[in-house]
């Protein structure tokens, strides 16, 4: 079964938090000094947010998916829908090990697909050289290193 994603850039990360905590009526599942995660099943969502992506705002959205097979579905329907598709393949970042693919819609709003493998410690890994991102750090479709 596959769960929406969306990862938000925060300014203050206590007081978005504790706002995001009554919003969805609990508190996160993935707790760091920069980061936090909830994952809700009403809806089924998967919901981040950072003050590691440069910004405010929404960064990225997503399609978070339970097995290989669900990933390669997502990855040919964004092939077929004529978009370059980056396939990352397995990477670490937001505290967590994933395999991903990444695209850009026709407005340039990045989406990934992915499967979440472990967690991790760290919140990335070194990036690829040449795949520095200015935007954010990591989540983009073109040079992809994260979350």
């Amino acid at each position: 079964m596959k769960r929406f994603h969306i990862h938000v850039g925060v300014r203050d990360l206590e007081e978005s938090v504790r706002f995001y905590s009554t919003l969805f009526g609990q508190q996160p599942s993935k707790r760091k000094d920069d980061y936090a995660k909830w994952m809700l099943d009403d809806p089924r969502l998967n919901f981040a947010i950072s003050t590691r992506i440069g910004g405010t705002g929404v960064d990225h959205l997503g399609i978070q998916v339970e097995n290989p097979g669900e990933l390669s579905e997502i990855a040919e329907r964004l092939k077929n829908a004529d978009l370059s598709v980056h396939d990352e393949g397995e990477t670490t970042c937001c505290y967590s090990k994933s395999n991903k693919s990444w695209v850009e819609d026709p407005s340039g709003v990045a989406w990934e697909a992915y499967q979440n493998l472990a967690d991790a410690e760290i919140y990335r890994e070194a990036p690829k050289t040449g795949e520095a991102n200015e935007k954010t750090g990591c989540c983009v479709a073109e040079e992809s290193s994260c979350c």
